[in-house]
């Protein structure tokens, strides 16, 4: 695919000066078709979908249907029910963790590489409930260690109840074996819940082939809205959680004494609606489903690899992961021994207007055991950046590194 081109659907990347974006494991930049999606929102429809009746509320009401379609499409769920509108990945691991009943005791296995997100809520329930929270630890260089969550699994025993992971890490890119781990834990009749917020933009992810019964994602990181996300789950597990935003559209009636629980996905779509962030999440997925996947992860495993010969050796610079970049996608995190990452970030959009990540990236666990208190600067790539992009990013930390050292 020639994504050069594609650069022109993004507003922000149209000018001769347009900067080196490399933030993508953060968030990603918006295409035109997703901006003019929201202004017509605004502008044209500005109603209430699933509740009123007059035209703009039909409207909207079919733009969140036809996205609700597009998201089911794109990962492969087997019905669009299984799919809930959630604020962001960290709103939909909530809901799976705060939505199921726990004992005391019940195991949750979780990585040692994982975002807040994915290691918060379980951390909440060993305080507030007593279920039993276990790290599994990853190899020396962050690879998974399948061997080590095999023993873990066993462990554990009938105890186990979920398995939760991160698909591919926003640490250092690394990718997990998820289908042979869900195998394993459901040999054990746990649950598999994915945080797939790094690895659904950038991916094929299929729910039906990986054999998952959960999946969280971010629609911010996928062209699409801010203060938007999504979970998919096996019908009948969404079916037997419980809402953690209860309200309008959760139930299909009330009383003063009793309420009637909606089916899945409007049980867990309490309140008015971010109507505008889900027609506009239609549109960003439209967008996404042009694209061949496997031609974006190679595309960013292309841009990696430049990254990566270009700083592997400067003095002081430490790469982590594994150093072949085609384990790390399109992600390159980079400790800096003595120098501040936030103050070399800044350098880097002030002096080239090169855009990185600075400090622990939600990942404070991973780095409080590593004892590197200040993080690491993380260049993250995406399908419509560009070799120049990363070159520039080489040469300008470079040369940064080499006058402050």
């Amino acid at each position: 695919m020639d994504f050069k081109t594609m650069r022109e659907d993004f507003p922000t990347l149209r000018s001769s000066d347009a900067p080196a974006y490399l933030d993508n494991a953060c968030v990603t930049l918006k295409p035109q078709s997703v901006i003019d999606s929201i202004h017509r929102y605004y502008t044209e429809t500005p109603g209430c979908g699933g509740r009123s009746v007059h035209r703009y509320g039909t409207a909207v009401s079919k733009g969140v249907r036809d996205a609700r379609k597009g998201l089911a499409a794109f990962i492969n769920a087997e019905s669009t029910n299984e799919i809930v509108f959630t604020r962001n990945a960290t709103h939909s691991l909530n809901q799976i963790a705060h939505g199921m009943s726990w004992n005391k005791g019940d195991v949750v296995l979780t990585t040692d590489r994982e975002h807040n997100s994915n290691l918060v809520p379980w951390l909440q329930l060993e305080q507030e409930r007593g279920i039993d929270h276990r790290v599994v630890k990853s190899h020396e260089n962050n690879t998974f260690d399948l061997e080590a969550f095999e023993e873990s699994c066993k462990e554990a025993g009938s105890n186990l109840r979920m398995v939760s992971m991160s698909h591919v890490g926003n640490l250092d890119g690394v990718s997990i074996p998820i289908q042979e781990i869900a195998k394993i834990a459901h040999d054990f009749d746990a649950l598999v819940s994915v945080d797939g917020a790094q690895s659904t933009p950038h991916m094929n992810v299929d729910v039906q082939e990986l054999g998952i019964d959960f999946l969280s994602f971010s629609i911010h990181k996928m062209c699409g809205p801010s203060g938007m996300g999504g979970l998919w789950g096996r019908y009948d597990l969404l079916d037997d959680l419980r809402t953690i935003q209860s309200g309008g559209q959760t139930v299909t009636s009330s009383t003063y004494t009793e309420a009637s629980w909606a089916q899945p996905p409007a049980r867990f779509e309490g309140g008015l609606g971010n109507f505008s962030g889900m027609v506009a999440t239609g549109a960003a997925v439209e967008y996404l489903t042009t694209l061949d996947m496997n031609a974006v992860h190679q595309h960013e495993i292309k841009l990696n690899k430049i990254m990566t010969k270009g700083v592997k050796d400067i003095a002081g610079l430490e790469i982590i992961g594994p150093e072949d970049a085609t384990q790390r996608g399109g992600i390159c995190s980079i400790l800096l021994d003595e120098l501040p990452t936030h103050d070399v970030a800044l350098l880097l959009d002030e002096a080239a207007g090169v855009m990185v990540r600075s400090g622990q990236h939600c990942v404070h666990s991973w780095f409080a055991d590593k004892g590197l208190p200040q993080g690491s600067l993380r260049a993250s790539a995406y399908f419509y950046n560009t070799e120049e992009d990363v070159k520039r990013f080489v040469d300008t930390l470079t040369e940064i590194v080499h006058t402050l050292g």
